[in-house]
Order: C-alpha cells, then sequence, then structure tokens
C-alpha cells in the first residue's frame, strides 16, 4: 500500500501539532512515509518541529521528519501539502481585529475590514505556495485552510485556475459536530447535509441520518432555544474561550432571522454587527485571547517536551476537526467519493447565482477532485446578501491584483459590516499603514 509525504506549509502554526497528532492516529486509514514542515520563520517553526519530532518518533518511528525553510527542499518529492499559513502572525490579526473597532466597526479575523486586511496579506503568500507545489511537485495537491478562504479561494480561482488546490474550512464540520450532538447522534458523519453559501456564509437546508430521516425539526427546536451552543455546555462554560460561548449562543438570533434554514454561525457578524461591536472589547480582541490562551500553551508545551525529551503526559491534543483533511486526502488518493462540504467555483451548483463564484456546498471528492452537488436555486434573501458579499470579495482579490486603491475602498464599503463610505476609506488608510511590509502598493 503506497505511503503518502506531506509538507505542512505552516510548520510553526499553533495548530500544526494537533494536525500531527491528528495525521499519527489515523495511519491506518491515511499510511504516510514522510511528514515535512515548511515556515518562513525558522524560530518560531523549530520549537514547534522540536517537540513533533520526538511525538513522531515515539508514535511512528518509520516516518521520516524534516522541518524546512528552503522551499525546494520542503516541495520536492511530496503527495499533498498541508497549507495554514497566517501572513504576519497573530501580531497583525491584532490589528485587524482594533483598528475597525476604533470607528465602531467590528474587527474580525475574516469577516468585513479585518477579513479583508487578511485577505490583502494571505493572496501572495498562497499562491507562493502553489508556485513552488507546482515546480518541484507537479503532482501533488494543495489542501488549503489558510483564512480568509473565501478571499484565498476567488485569488487561486483567478490568478491559478489549473492549480489543483481545494479550499476548505473547518468551520461547518465544527457545527455538524454540535448538532450531532444536540440530537444524540455520536458523529457528525451520521449525518448528510445539503448546504450553500459562500465561506463563514451559509445555510443548512437539509440535514439526515443514514436511514434518510429528517433531523431539521429538531435542530431547529434546539438551535431556537440555545443556538448551537449545548446545554452541558451552559451549566459548565469554564471550559471555552468566552468569545465561542458568545458566538454559539448567538446563533439563537441569526437563526430567528430566516428559520426555514440553519445559519453558519459567522453570519452574526453581517446581521448584528452593533451588537459585537458593543459585545467587543477594543483592548482585548480574540487575537489578544488567543495569544495568551492557546498560542502561550502550544509553544509552553512544546518546548516543555523538547526539554523533557518525551511526549508522555502531553497536553497537546488532537485536532479531531483536522480529521476532515485526511478525510480529503483519502478521497483524492484513493478515490473514496467522500461527501464533503468544499469551497468551489459555483458553475451552476446554486442555479440562480454567479457563475464564477466560489461557493461552499457539498461536493462529492474523487481522484480528479471535488464535484460539486447541485442545491438548486435559493431565496432572495440569501441571494441578495450572497451577492454583496460575493462583489466584496471580487474586488479585494481585484484590488490585490491591479495595485487599486479605488477598488479596495469600494470592498470596505460594499461589506454589510461597514456603514458608510466615508468610515471605509478612514478604517482603509489605517490598514495600509500597518500592512505596508504586506499588502501590494496601492494607487
Amino acid at each position: 500500500m503506497k505511503k503518502f509525504s506531506i509538507v505542512i506549509a505552516g510548520g510553526g502554526s499553533t495548530f500544526t501539532p494537533g494536525i500531527v497528532l491528528m495525521l499519527l492516529d489515523n495511519l491506518e486509514k491515511f499510511p504516510i512515509r514522510q511528514i515535512k514542515f515548511y515556515d518562513n520563520d525558522p524560530q518560531r517553526q523549530k520549537q514547534i518541529a522540536d517537540a513533533c519530532e520526538i511525538i513522531i518518533k515515539e508514535q511512528a518511528p518509520d516516518i521520516e521528519f524534516l522541518a524546512t525553510t528552503d522551499p525546494k527542499t520542503a516541495f520536492t518529492d511530496v503527495d499533498f501539502v498541508m497549507a495554514h499559513i497566517r501572513v504576519g502572525l497573530y501580531a497583525m490579526r491584532e490589528k485587524d481585529e482594533k483598528i475597525p473597532l476604533k470607528y465602531g466597526v467590528i474587527g474580525q479575523e475574516t469577516c468585513g475590514p479585518g477579513g479583508i486586511a487578511y485577505g490583502m496579506r494571505s493572496i501572495g503568500g498562497v499562491l507562493e505556495l502553489i508556485d513552488y507545489m507546482e515546480k518541484y511537485s507537479p503532482e501533488a495537491w494543495m489542501l488549503n485552510y489558510s483564512n480568509p478562504a473565501a478571499i484565498v479561494a476567488e485569488a487561486t480561482r483567478k490568478l491559478r485556475p489549473e492549480s489543483k488546490i481545494i479550499n476548505i474550512c473547518d468551520m461547518p464540520v465544527g457545527i455538524e459536530e454540535r448538532m450531532a450532538k444536540a440530537v444524540g447522534l455520536s458523529s457528525r458523519k451520521e449525518m448528510v447535509v445539503r448546504y450553500y453559501g459562500l465561506n463563514h456564509f451559509g445555510w443548512w437546508t437539509d440535514i439526515r441520518d443514514q436511514e434518510g430521516n429528517d433531523l431539521m425539526p429538531k435542530i431547529k427546536a434546539h438551535v431556537k432555544e440555545y443556538g448551537y451552543s449545548l446545554k452541558e455546555e451552559i451549566e459548565e462554560s469554564q471550559h471555552m474561550d468566552a468569545s465561542w460561548m458568545h458566538t454559539f449562543a448567538k446563533a439563537k438570533e441569526v437563526y430567528a432571522v430566516d428559520p426555514t434554514t440553519l445559519p453558519n454561525t459567522y453570519l452574526k457578524y453581517y446581521f448584528y454587527p452593533q451588537d459585537e461591536v458593543a459585545h467587543a472589547n477594543p483592548e482585548y480582541t480574540r487575537a489578544n485571547e488567543v495569544m495568551a490562551g492557546r498560542e502561550k500553551h502550544v509553544f509552553g508545551e512544546c518546548n516543555r517536551i523538547t526539554k523533557a525529551g518525551t511526549a508522555q503526559g502531553t497536553t497537546l491534543e488532537v485536532d479531531e476537526h483536522a480529521s476532515y483533511i485526511v478525510d480529503l486526502a483519502r478521497a483524492i488518493a484513493y478515490n473514496t467519493y467522500e461527501r464533503m462540504l468544499l469551497i468551489v467555483e459555483n458553475q451552476g451548483a446554486v442555479v440562480n447565482f454567479e457563475e464564477t463564484a466560489m461557493v461552499e456546498v457539498p461536493c462529492i471528492v474523487g481522484s480528479n477532485g471535488p464535484e460539486p452537488i447541485v442545491q438548486g436555486k435559493i431565496p432572495r434573501f440569501q441571494k441578495g446578501l450572497m451577492e454583496q458579499q460575493v462583489a466584496v470579495e471580487k474586488l479585494v482579490v481585484e484590488a490585490w491584483t491591479e495595485g487599486s486603491y479605488q477598488k479596495l475602498w469600494q470592498a470596505l464599503t460594499l461589506s454589510r459590516i461597514v456603514p458608510n463610505a466615508r468610515i471605509a476609506q478612514e478604517i482603509l488608510d489605517d490598514l495600509i499603514e500597518v500592512n505596508k511590509e504586506f499588502w501590494p502598493e496601492l494607487r
């Protein structure tokens, strides 16, 4: 049986150890001969890589391991590139979140001005990875879960149309796990879903169990009362970041706007932006929460493992969410026809929507990539929202490609999160100032 070679692009990410543990957990399903890390920040990557090397030696000593900052070494002889890069690290995410808040606008990692700023940084980084892959391992596939996935997906569609890249997001996976728990199933894999939208901007229209029984009424009843919070969590809330508790509870209000569907949690930023601003602390945003929480924990634990020379008793956790990456890699490697939610060019999957939009819909995945499942026509409410949002994403990519200040200003003005064109311009000018080393020059 063939064993695969993988490069994780973004080797210094706080998510990398969880992904390595998840890959090691799935070796019977997806055998691996080599894991490589690639990052352009050697110090950061080394802390994660030294610990992961110990973990791999202890759990699967036959897997070759290598961490490098050299593209040729990283991308030669690989079957899959698993990409999760964050250009500008959390320091820039903090600016994405705090600059809009100065103007009474929510700052968020993937939505509104923060997402646009992050998108302008990410496009070049992801295109660079594709180019390395195509140069050194032209048969490889890139499984990209770098954010903001919607803007990155549009950029790859427009600028690398022939590339073997699949853009994925774990947010629907996480929400589906909650839905499954809410109705007493042991896993989201026991559900078959219909869903349409853009990334972080979508709706479930049908959810059934494997016998074909309709689960929507039961899930809707739960969401109407609790949002996506689970009853046991509401009683035991200290185990979860406050911002996520708020997000899952807020889904109750998002659902109320269209009770015929079940919403993605990110819609709260578009439906209730002022509530989110009121709830935000401009001095301590989600980036600060992550730096003080997950980042501190992961780096501290990796340094401890390296010093101890063993990973026994580690508090690093398997990223269960990330097992969908193995499902996707297996579908391509073994032609399994797995059904998965992916971000793909519309081409008629949503019948009454722009052909070139990058939509998130269920796909059947085999060795030549994803085939979207037609979701039919969508209602005017969702269509109107999606048309506005897809225009924002396309304008951002055009602004990046053309170096156009005007188009980026238009993108910000068009975002539902930004109240008017004057505030859009003020935020834009501040963002340009702090993103000089990351964005193309705008004229």
